[in-house]
């Protein structure tokens, strides 16, 4: 297979297990079936934007060239921070663009990743947030009405438990099962007053408080490294080894781990070797 990666796509199965397929231009490669088999990914050198298709010498944003990256309104520092939304004051980059994808109901919610955070994400992006950052469980706890709304309760949160995931940890094992209903009904209290003050400010019906279940996610992995070594294909145009699992948007290799959201848009061959 030849073409340019984007990130994987994934789905949870009956079990539980998340199902994953490695995007390589037009085409979808089941990766599952491949554990315990030597995979071989070889960069061409070529990028091309995700956006406009443009050979770039360098990808910004996950996969855009410098001008989409100054100009798309996903690539505003906005998307990263949406509690500093400027779309009131008339300079965004997309007005229809945020119209379809900000002023629509987001949740805000913990997940165990390297051990428990709060994050955001659209109503129609879950469980598949939660995948892409390598949780083994996630819990739902507000639907908001815009994304901003999302940005500004996750603020208040993150003063509480963190924001991040630690990638290196998370991709070492997996975190013990935390009972996340009982961790919301710990937290949710100790932000009320701002929750009040932000629907004061948006509106009482702006935040749904959410009863949902825990869900459980199960990845294909064989074995963890005990070292976390990251290919880099900025600095080495061959990746290949044993697939001994898959986690996040990682593929974990027995010669290292290589994140293949960071390289969307890169133009590479991937091969079945013995």
């Amino acid at each position: 297979m030849l073409g340019t990666l984007k990130k994987m796509r994934a789905h949870l199965d009956d079990a539980q297990l998340v199902q994953y397929q490695l995007v390589v231009g037009d085409g979808l490669l089941p990766l599952n079936p491949l554990i315990g088999k030597q995979l071989t990914l070889t960069h061409t050198g070529n990028i091309f934007c995700c956006n406009c298709g443009k050979k770039t010498k360098k990808s910004y944003s996950q996969g855009h060239c410098f001008v989409c990256m100054q100009k798309l309104a996903s690539c505003d520092m906005c998307i990263m921070k949406p509690e500093t939304c400027h779309f009131d004051q008339g300079t965004c980059r997309e007005p229809e663009w945020a119209q379809s994808h900000c002023f629509v109901p987001h949740y805000v919610y913990l997940s165990n990743t390297s051990g428990i955070k709060v994050g955001i994400t659209r109503h129609t992006q879950l469980p598949t947030r939660w995948i892409d950052q390598g949780a083994t469980q996630g819990l739902p706890i507000f639907k908001v009405a815009t994304r901003q709304i999302s940005g500004l309760v996750e603020v208040e949160l993150a003063k509480l438990i963190n924001d991040k995931t630690h990638w290196q940890a998370m991709l070492k094992g997996h975190a013990e099962d935390i009972d996340l209903t009982e961790k919301a009904a710990e937290l949710i209290p100790l932000i009320e007053a701002k929750l009040h003050e932000i629907g004061m400010q948006k509106g009482d019906y702006s935040i749904e408080r959410l009863q949902a279940e825990i869900q459980a996610i199960h990845y294909p992995i064989d074995a963890f490294p005990k070292k976390i070594t990251s290919h880099n294909f900025d600095k080495e145009a061959v990746v290949s080894g044993i697939l001994q699992g898959i986690k996040g948007q990682y593929l974990i290799f027995d010669t290292g781990v290589i994140n293949i959201r960071k390289f969307s848009a890169y133009e590479v061959s991937v091969a079945l070797t013995d």
